[in-house]
């Protein structure tokens, strides 16, 4: 009888090992556990119970900073998933997460895939966010995806989720959205967790007391592997539901002199300025998927 070559073998072994990881993921149990646990997720290495301690104390502190300056608010709360998932939010605004911490339930755990730094510990933000241990930190010349990948696949193996910025950058339109990455779909798709599109309102200006709310859509179930098919498919589907989402949204109108630095205090516009970006809209060198060809 003839013997398997090695190579088939070592192929069969990765593909078992494939369908038990994304089946645990599915269960929403952990994939790691004990010191390698602590090795794969990002943030500090300190003990589970520390950890959490720190989720709690972050989610607190900005929940109650958040709710006293904003007026806040969840819509189709019924409509987030019990287990792991992939949030995917549009960004107009650094508030934009805090609102999510502030509004989104407290379990299952939440992380944000981010920021784009080059090193975590410059910059007193940065140690912060590290400090929290709730944020997926990857570089900005995109160097170490796979790592960040294997980080946002022990996250979910642990039955929380991911909250990213599907657009990449924020911009001051509240009804537009800039084209999706194809970032949410392909984590969702290797992890096979569903997707979940989230619209934040009300935060391209903030003024206090200004009414913020977050919308949750229908989760998008995926299935089969991160092929540029599926990948492209997922997208698609997540960027026809985020537009569904904030179409018709009106624009805020800008605050006073305090409510406007607080608007611009945190906010990294690529072209410079809110000013900047507005003219490239307007010129189309900003390609906002929901901008219609009459509209042009």
């Amino acid at each position: 009888m003839r013997r398997p070559c090695a190579s088939l073998v070592a192929r069969r072994k990765w593909d078992a090992s494939q369908q038990r990881a994304q089946s645990t993921v599915r269960e929403g149990t952990a994939l790691i556990t004990g010191r390698h646990a602590r090795t794969l997720l990002p943030g500090p290495s300190i003990s589970p119970f520390r950890r959490t301690i720190r989720y709690w104390i972050s989610r607190v502190a900005a929940a109650a900073l958040t709710r006293a300056y904003l007026r806040v608010s969840l819509d189709d709360r019924d409509r987030l998933p019990a287990g792991p998932a992939i949030y995917c939010f549009n960004h107009m605004s650094w508030a934009d997460p805090f609102v999510l911490m502030a509004v989104l339930p407290f379990r299952p755990r939440l992380w944000f895939f981010g920021p784009k730094e080059e090193d975590m510990t410059v910059g007193g933000r940065n140690r912060l966010m590290t400090w929290t241990g709730a944020a997926i930190p990857y570089k900005p010349a995109k160097n170490d995806l796979l790592d960040a990948t294997r980080r946002v696949g022990a996250v979910l193996g642990t039955g929380a989720v991911v909250a990213i910025a599907g657009e990449g950058r924020i911009h001051a339109q509240e009804s537009e959205l800039l084209p999706v990455s194809e970032g949410a779909a392909f984590f969702a798709l290797r992890s096979g967790v569903p997707l979940v599109p989230i619209a934040i309102r009300g935060t391209s200006w903030l003024s206090f007391g200004g009414r913020v709310s977050a919308r949750v859509g229908e989760p998008i179930a995926v299935s089969g592997r991160p092929t540029r098919e599926n990948v492209d498919e997922a997208t698609a589907r997540l960027t026809a539901a985020l537009q569904d989402l904030v179409g018709g949204a009106p624009d805020v109108a800008p605050p006073g002199r305090f409510g406007r630095w607080v608007t611009e205090r945190f906010n990294d516009w690529p072209e410079g300025s809110r000013e900047a970006a507005r003219a490239a809209s307007a010129g189309d060198r900003l390609p906002y998927s929901s901008r219609r060809p009459e509209d042009r």
